[in-house]
């Protein structure tokens, strides 16, 4: 069942072809942008990897990843959901320097993912990470990294208006920091991701911190693997979206666990399996740097920046048939 609305009265500001030009023009400048702000530097990235390696990220540990046989090895492979962990070995096989970082275009197929404006179930990310130290493995440092990650969107989004001055999306700088437990005190009546929707209301630009826990309450806020960010230094970069009146995550990001939060929370999340895995035996024993990372969705960002309704007017993927006619009948052309 699609979760599709397309709000009353939606045009867009550009039609099919110049959407086309302003994506790749989005994209050009948004990795310059964030190789300056993060110091980063690209590198290439797989597509699929070994499922015994433990390198994939689960998400929220029920998700199907798309797996396959390959006929010269006898092996399966499975299609990556996003690469967290791997870019935290990529940094160490490479020999990475601290606050040296790396970014990759990745791909994913998300199968199970639930289909509405802002998900398909093909993703396209900017996934980067960098080396950190003990020093500034801490709040404030996160807090840094992400203000300047706002900085490279509204950049950005300054430089798309003035080549086409049509496109009216306005952003805040100002960023607001509020963990999730804030948000549940604040409005212990609502869901997770309602509590978001009020939230920004007042704060267009936030960072909701401290994702993967459980709250006072005894729920989560939202879903985080327990083998890649630290729940306590973790956080998702959200705008407000006025067209569609609701909170836009844009990024999720985060420190990465050491040694003592990856035990910590694999015995939480009932995962203490995975230190079977060579990456969780490398992390545990110290071997791997300490480093912080995320993964920036491109046509998030793409379809934030140029007002668009729904992800499907700035990438190609495959809808189910209520959100193509909800879509046909209000005039938005999925790519």
């Amino acid at each position: 069942m699609s979760g599709t609305v397309i709000p009353k009265g939606y045009v867009s500001a550009l039609g099919i072809h110049d959407t086309q030009l302003a994506i790749g023009f989005i994209k050009r400048n948004f990795e310059e942008n964030l190789c300056e702000a993060l110091g980063l530097q690209r590198v290439t990235a797989p597509l699929f990897v070994d499922p015994d390696t433990g390198v994939n990220d689960d998400l929220n540990g029920v998700e199907r990843p798309v797996r396959f046989d390959i006929k010269e090895t006898g092996r399966d492979a499975v299609v990556v959901h996003s690469l967290a962990k791997w870019k935290r070995l990529a940094l160490f096989h490479y020999g990475f320097a601290p606050f040296e970082g790396l970014y990759t275009d990745m791909n994913a197929i998300r199968r199970d993912e639930e289909l509405d404006n802002l998900h398909s179930v093909y993703v396209d990310q900017w996934d980067w990470e960098k080396v950190i130290t003990t020093e500034t493995r801490n709040t404030e440092f996160l807090k840094e990294t992400v203000k300047a990650e706002i900085a490279a969107v509204c950049d950005t989004l300054d430089l798309l208006k003035a080549r086409w001055p049509q496109v009216k999306t306005e952003l805040s700088r100002e960023v607001s920091f509020v963990t999730t437990q804030e948000l549940e005190d604040m409005y212990p009546g609502l869901t997770p991701k309602q509590r978001e929707d009020e939230y920004s209301r007042t704060h267009p630009t936030m960072f909701i911190m401290q994702i993967g826990g459980r709250l006072k309450s005894g729920i989560r806020h939202d879903g985080r693997a327990p083998d890649y960010d630290d729940w306590k230094l973790n956080g998702d970069i959200v705008f407000r979206s006025d067209l569609l009146g609701r909170a836009f995550e844009v990024s999720s990001m985060g420190i990465r666990v050491d040694p003592a939060s990856l035990a910590s929370q694999l015995r939480e999340a009932g995962a203490e399996d995975r230190m079977r895995f060579p990456f969780h035996r490398l992390l545990s024993a110290g071997e791997l740097p300490l480093t912080m990372g995320g993964g920036i969705g491109q046509s998030r960002l793409c379809m934030l920046l140029l007002g668009k309704a729904h992800i499907g007017e700035v990438q190609v993927s495959v809808w189910d048939d209520e959100t193509v006619r909800a879509c046909r009948e209000a005039g938005v052309n999925l790519l």
